[in-house]
């Protein structure tokens, strides 16, 4: 059997165009929706990731500013920052790009970002309404896979779904996500104190890798049929690439592919959803400022 590719670039275009109407709505109140993201040091992924997120942003005729900070800023440079796009009220988003170096709290910069512009939904307040239900900035990475299950209309309701991985970032919101009304999953959570990781994995109905270790998810470890989502990005030793690496996901494309039913390659899988939501959150937040 070979799986269904979940192309996560087409379906990331089709929400991204259900927003031009609503951005387009706004313009005729005289608001632009408008992101900040802040960017600390020269880290190549997330530059290139920046980068990406402020093309999206213009594409679709939002105000994009990027603020570009050198790697040894002090932590009360960039606090300083966030505090001036908290107070600005052309900007109705603010996003701080991680990992940041080690010699600042990172937490302590994420709480300082007003709720109400934390469209990363990574702020305590933001965080504790996703986990009872209330209306937030759901996470985007979760938020995007959730999207990308309802647009390949994989059932969920009852369904096992299996979250290898407990992240702050996917694994412990994702699980949050998958036990809402309207999803309705149950869901079991695998990390690295769990014995038999396998005989976990193999009864997911839909499986999420997103451990960060490159081709964790084998073809014995998937039930034949499962839909598998892969979040994982992770670049490995590629001899023969002009660039020396390739990348490559949490699971072994090649391998289960052949078993699942449904699969996100990477990259062009979650990640073009990642984007997307961060837009939505961004147009949504500039529609609350709005009323």
């Amino acid at each position: 059997m070979s799986a269904k590719i979940i192309d996560g670039k087409q379906i990331g275009q089709e929400i991204r165009g259900k927003l031009k109407s609503r951005i387009e709505a706004l313009a005729l109140k005289g608001v632009v929706p408008g992101l900040a993201v802040i960017l600390v040091g020269e880290d190549p992924a997330s530059v290139s990731y920046v980068t990406a997120k402020e093309k999206a942003c213009l594409e679709l005729g939002m105000h994009s500013v990027q603020s570009h900070l050198p790697a040894d800023c002090s932590e009360e440079r960039l606090l300083a920052e966030v505090q001036r796009f908290n107070n600005d009220p052309a900007i109705h988003g603010i996003l701080v790009q991680l990992p940041l170096p080690k010699h600042i709290a990172e937490q302590k910069v994420i709480e300082t970002i007003v709720p109400h512009k934390d469209v990363d939904g990574f702020t305590p307040i933001n965080v504790g309404k996703m986990v009872i239900g209330d209306r937030c900035f759901l996470p985007c990475t979760p938020h995007g896979v959730i999207q990308l299950l309802k647009h390949t209309g994989v059932v969920t309701k009852g369904a096992h779904a299996v979250i290898v991985g407990r992240s702050n970032i996917v694994g412990k919101p994702l699980a949050n996500l998958f036990v809402r009304k309207d999803i309705n999953s149950t869901v079991s959570i695998c990390h690295t104190g769990t014995r038999d990781m396998a005989a976990i994995t193999r009864q997911a109905d839909i499986l999420v890798a997103c451990a960060g270790v490159p081709e964790l998810i084998k073809a014995d470890m998937v039930k034949p049929g499962a839909c598998v989502i892969d979040v994982g990005v992770n670049r490995v030793d590629a001899p023969d690439s002009k660039k020396g690496w390739r990348l490559v996901g949490d699971v072994d494309f090649a391998e289960v592919s052949e078993v699942a039913d449904s699969i996100t390659p990477v990259p062009g899988g979650v990640g073009p959803l990642t984007i997307t939501m961060l837009l939505y959150n961004t147009v949504e937040a500039a529609e609350w400022a709005a009323k």
